[in-house]
């Protein structure tokens, strides 16, 4: 099932209402890291307009969405 900003299963797997983003510099270094650490990282990553997109599950089971903004380091 495809994932859609605002839909009822966006925050999936996560049983909370809300995602806390996080602004990063550089993503899949972000990333990389966290799958070293053992973290549950999303496979899946989104880039548009805006920017790219990855997501990580913390200790309690809340999604948290990492950001990295199209205008980073200009």
């Amino acid at each position: 099932m495809e994932r859609v900003r605002g839909g009822a299963d966006y925050f999936a797997p996560s049983q909370a209402r809300f995602m806390v983003n996080c602004i990063v510099k550089d993503l899949n270094a972000v990333l990389t890291a966290l799958r070293s650490e053992g973290c549950d990282v999303d496979a899946k990553t989104e880039q548009s307009e805006h920017g790219k997109f990855g997501w990580v599950m913390d200790p309690e089971g809340n999604r948290v969405e990492l950001w990295e903004p199209s205008s980073m380091g200009a």
